[in-house]
């Protein structure tokens, strides 16, 4: 038993079925560890009730998690922790790590750092984005968050990146305190949708939303202000491309109401807002299928939706940041937030041809292949378990 590796993650809502990034990456690193006997999983899932479950051979238990409004996400890494460090106790395990995922709760980590040292263990981290600098949250909670990521970076033992942007912050943003870091990335699925190009889920959605392949841009993502709705979709109405721009989103109608008030793009017919696709092969073979793929994230680090057009779409449009250029490199083509840049781009990328297509589209999937395919990720992982 004292050779098993035992590891605690908290701060995902848990496995199977939630499709957050965070959700996702502890789903695929279950699954590739699953029959790895060296390590044992447990999992924090959110849930109504306290029980548990396994899930590729992870122990999943369940927090309940009191209905308190934004201070719910707190709560749920706090219990999570308490109940894994009564777990630890009880069961007497040697050596155990617990991997918190996300910066939220700062304010008690020395204290859990000091209970898990005293059972012989250790508290490793994931700082995510820069979550204070997203636009939904409000100032007092914006300040939070950075008191909140100071107090984490300071106690954890090792803080593992999922962006050499984001260990670059943290190591020169927080040098006093002289954090130990690491970077692994998130991962990505590197196959082919399981449907086929006349699969009549995938036909029948594109007759549904007045698209054909190859004749649409893409956008999949969260619908929210710095991820650039508002240039991309200012840029396409400028742009003479005679394609349609489709908009997976789960649309927040008041950011609705401002951009169309900000660029009137009920006006222009090429413009779809087609709604939410969470079957997942089909949000592949979408991806496979449009023309152009267009990422606007300027904040947070490795982003999941990015990894997956890489994957997946043959002509990639982003941002021109370091956390794209970084995932990117020379697999795709970059915009910047200038009035008709990303126009320009379109009607350029409109224009070529199929074998200029073809070379970003195997440089963009070997990328991922090489560096972000879950089975290399999960080998990074298993190097850390074991330091």
């Amino acid at each position: 038993m004292a050779d098993v590796q035992h590891i605690f993650i908290v701060g995902s809502k848990g496995i199977p079925g939630a499709y957050g990034g965070y959700e996702t990456f502890v789903d695929k690193l279950t699954e590739y560890h699953q029959d790895d006997i060296r390590f044992k999983y447990h999992v924090a899932c959110k849930a109504e009730e306290n029980s548990e479950f396994e899930y590729h051979n992870a122990r999943c238990f369940k927090v309940k998690v009191p209905k308190i409004g934004a201070a719910a996400a707190i709560a749920y890494d706090v219990l999570a922790i308490k109940q894994s460090i009564a777990y630890i106790k009880k069961n007497k395990i040697p050596h155990p790590i617990v991997y918190c995922l996300a910066c939220r709760i700062g304010p008690f980590a020395r204290k859990f750092r000091k209970q898990i040292h005293k059972l012989g263990g250790k508290f490793y981290v994931n700082p995510d984005g820069h979550e204070w600098l997203r636009a939904k949250w409000p100032l007092p909670v914006r300040k939070y968050w950075k008191y909140s990521e100071k107090h984490m970076v300071k106690h954890a033992d090792l803080l593992v990146c999922d962006s050499k942007n984001i260990e670059k912050y943290i190591r020169e943003s927080y040098a006093k305190y002289n954090p130990q870091t690491t970077f692994i990335a998130y991962g990505a699925e590197i196959r082919r949708s399981r449907l086929a190009d006349n699969d009549e889920k995938f036909t029948d959605w594109l007759a549904e939303k007045g698209l054909k392949p190859k004749e649409y841009y893409l956008v999949v993502g969260r619908f929210v202000p710095e991820n650039n709705y508002e240039t991309m979709i200012r840029e396409f109405i400028l742009s003479k491309t005679s394609k349609n721009f489709a908009l997976i989103t789960n649309v927040n109608e008041s950011f609705l109401d401002e951009l169309k008030k900000k660029t009137r793009f009920d006006r222009d017919p090429r413009i779809k807002f087609v709604g939410t696709v969470y079957d997942q092969e089909l949000l592949m073979k979408i991806r496979e299928q449009a023309y152009g793929y267009f990422h606007g994230h300027e904040v947070g680090g490795t982003n999941p939706s990015l990894l997956e057009a890489l994957a997946s779409s043959d002509l990639n449009l982003l941002l021109d940041v370091g956390f794209n250029k970084e995932v990117g490199e020379d697999t795709a083509i970059y915009w910047n937030k200038t009035q008709g840049d990303l126009a320009n781009i379109i009607e350029k990328a409109d224009a070529m041809i199929e074998t200029e297509i073809k070379a970003l589209a195997d440089a963009s999937t070997k990328r991922i292949a090489d560096a972000y395919s879950w089975e290399f990720i999960s080998g990074e992982y298993a190097k850390v378990w074991v330091k």
